[in-house]
């Protein structure tokens, strides 16, 4: 069971516990049939708390039930339901408003908090929210005065009931249309709703420039807030603190102090220094006691001239050493200091750390006194001190660094010879090892060698297979040619003479025609003639081509068949002599043999003639054999040179 509520700021939709509170549900959906919360204002607003409505005159003291608006004033109010309990634990629940010992009326409100237990047990909840919790929080950042009223009016415009499932009272009539406000809803408004507000009106222009300025101021702490250099928004640095700039190096937090000490007592100036060097970055802040000492010294200040320099002087918009704690302007401790450890202090500090804190601010507070009681010219010798203490760490750091980097060349220059050294024996090593590859090298290469020698007589028997293997396919090959070439000349003459009778077929046509006589058909002869003459000046040069390539195939074929036979009778006269010299050893061996068998006892001058014979043989054996080599390389050597001669052309 649901109610669609609408306002002036949105829609809410409610649903009515009608099981656990049907009296004052069947009330409430009567009452929004009747339209009689139409134009009703929303007359307190309190944040975090309640929302409260229903009432027509706007007052927050009238509204009546469904029953006193049927039957009299008499039944203004009746008593609710409130058992079972209900209680208000959470933002959004609807009640209606008791005006004491359970009676309720028309009046109702929407809760904008949670766990509110001060209303348990005397306002009647009879449902919740269950879309529009947006608008909820509309209404909880609604502007308002001191009796929690808005200044600007917040109307409820209209409400639908989506299911009633009760029946109507007796005399209770739906009307047909929503009723038109009258002067009692609209006599307590203030701004209307859709009204628009001006808030430069009235106001002078120093104001209106002021609230754009502050403005603007706002949006920069909101955007600084969202980049994270800001813990929040409405953060405000202290304003006990003065920011002074264009300062020269050579002043000191003890300078500035001095100058800075005759508008009030001054808690602490500090000069900010680079991190690594040590150097003045020319900016400090000071911090006073009071704000009056503060604002005195930053009208007297700026644009004085400190150390041949001119300082500029502002309040200090620094935040980086207040601790964050909600909105407003930073902590103060006991002892009326800003306390910038509040934090970690409240979180359990030790009493050691507390204790030490102590003694620490004794010695400054000592230090300082002392300082007080100084004159001017001792202060400048402290000063002058403090300097020369620095100056002295500074030039003994210096010189550490110089043993440091000392030390640090002497190591580099051992390593480098270290270094030296090792690619040295890298490359002694890598020198033995190319020796020992190239001895294992050279060892494979003799072993081929070797192997070589084995197979040199097998590779000359395959030498000479892959000769007649080659002379073969060139036969082959230049005569798949000349038949190819004859294929082309075959072709070429049948084309010719297939022109040759179409050019006779004409002439003959042109002869027989009818109108051979006239001027006409002369010059179209005439031009016929010379489109043949035409093709046959264009067909010249291919017939050219043609003949040009079949003496070319005649030529090879020619000078193919001549090496052949040249080869052929090279081969035969080979042949013979390799004959020739094989009789010859047969008759010399024969010889031989029948020398040594019938001159078996002649002394030993025969056997050395004998043997010097033979050795002349033989030398003549080889004599012959070499020059047999010979001629066979001289015949290879041309019979290549042919071939390639062949192959170029």
């Amino acid at each position: 069971m649901s109610v669609v509520i609408e306002t002036t700021l949105g829609d809410l939709t409610v649903d009515l516990f009608t099981d656990e509170r049907p009296i004052a549900c069947l009330n409430f959906i009567k009452l929004c049939q009747l339209k009689y919360y139409n134009f009703n204002l929303f007359h307190t607003v309190q944040q975090n708390f309640i929302a409260q409505t229903g009432d027509p005159s706007g007052d927050g003291d009238g509204g009546s039930s469904v029953w006193g608006v049927v039957e009299g004033s008499q039944k203004r109010f009746f008593e609710a339901e409130y058992l079972p309990k209900i209680h208000h634990s959470s933002a959004g629940l609807l009640s209606l408003v008791s005006a004491g010992k359970n009676l309720v009326g028309s009046q109702f409100f929407f809760t904008l908090g949670e766990n509110l237990t001060s209303l348990d047990g005397t306002h009647c909840v009879i449902g919740e929210v269950v879309e529009g919790h947006e608008l909820l929080r509309k209404l909880n950042d609604a502007i308002v005065d001191d009796n929690f009223r808005p200044y600007q009016d917040i109307r409820i415009t209209h409400t639908v009931v989506l299911e009633d499932p009760f029946p109507n009272p007796r005399g209770f009539q739906v009307p047909s249309r929503s009723p038109s406000p009258s002067v009692e809803r609209l006599k307590n408004g203030r701004i209307a709703a859709d009204e628009d507000i001006d808030d430069t009106d009235g106001k002078t222009m120093e104001e209106m420039q002021e609230m754009l300025a502050e403005r603007e101021a706002k949006a920069r702490a909101t955007i600084l807030e969202i980049v994270g250099d800001l813990p929040d928004a409405d953060m405000a640095p202290p304003e006990n603190v003065l920011f002074v700039c264009k300062l020269n190096p050579v002043t000191t937090d003890d300078d500035l102090e001095i100058i800075f000490s005759r508008f009030g007592v001054v808690k602490g100036c500090e000069v900010i220094r680079d991190r690594k060097t040590g150097d003045s970055l020319q900016y400090a802040f000071v911090e006073f006691e009071d704000q009056k000492s503060c604002e005195a010294a930053y009208f007297k200040m700026d644009n004085v001239l400190i150390d041949d320099r001119r300082i500029h002087v502002d309040f200090s918009q620094s935040v980086s050493k207040v601790t964050w704690r909600g909105k407003g302007r930073g902590v103060t401790g006991s002892d009326g200091k800003l306390d910038f450890n509040n934090l970690r202090e409240s979180n359990g500090k030790s009493q050691a750390s507390k204790a030490r804190t102590d003694r620490r601010r004794d010695g400054n507070d000592r230090i300082n006194n002392e300082r007080s009681r100084m004159s001017s010219a001792e202060r400048r010798k402290a000063r002058e001190l403090r300097h020369q203490e620095q100056k002295d760490g500074d030039s003994r750091i210096r010189g550490n660094n110089s043993h440091r980097s000392r030390s640090r060349d002497r190591s580099n220059r051992h390593q480098e010879q270290k270094d030296h050294d090792s690619r040295v024996r890298g490359n002694n090593s890598h020198r033995s090892r190319s020796r020992d590859r190239n001895d294992r090298h050279q060892e494979r290469k003799d072993r081929d060698s070797r192997a070589r020698g084995n197979n040199s007589h097998r590779s000359r028997s395959r030498d000479r297979n892959d000769r007649h293997q080659e002379q073969r396919d060139r036969a082959r090959g230049s005569n798949s040619q000349r038949s190819r070439s004859r294929d082309c000349n075959d072709r070429f003459q049948e084309r010719l003479d297939r022109r040759r009778s179409i050019s006779r077929e004409r002439s003959d046509r042109r002869n027989a025609s009818p109108n051979r006589g006239n001027h006409y058909s002369a010059e179209r002869r005439r031009q016929e003639d010379r489109r043949d003459r035409s093709r046959d000046r264009d067909h010249r040069p291919a017939l050219r081509n043609q003949e040009n390539l079949h003496r070319q195939v005649e030529d090879k074929s020619k000078k193919y068949k001549e090496d052949r036979s040249e080869s052929s009778t090279k081969d035969r006269k080979r042949l013979a002599l390799e004959k020739e010299s094989k009789t010859k050893k047969k008759s010399k061996r024969d010889t031989s043999s029948s020398s040594d068998s019938s001159d078996s006892s002649d002394d030993s001058e025969s056997s050395s003639s004998d043997s010097s014979d033979d050795s002349s043989s033989s030398d003549e054996r080889s004599k012959h054999k070499k020059s047999k080599k010979s001629k066979h390389k001289k015949s290879k050597s041309k019979n290549k040179h042919k071939s390639k001669k062949k192959h170029r052309k």
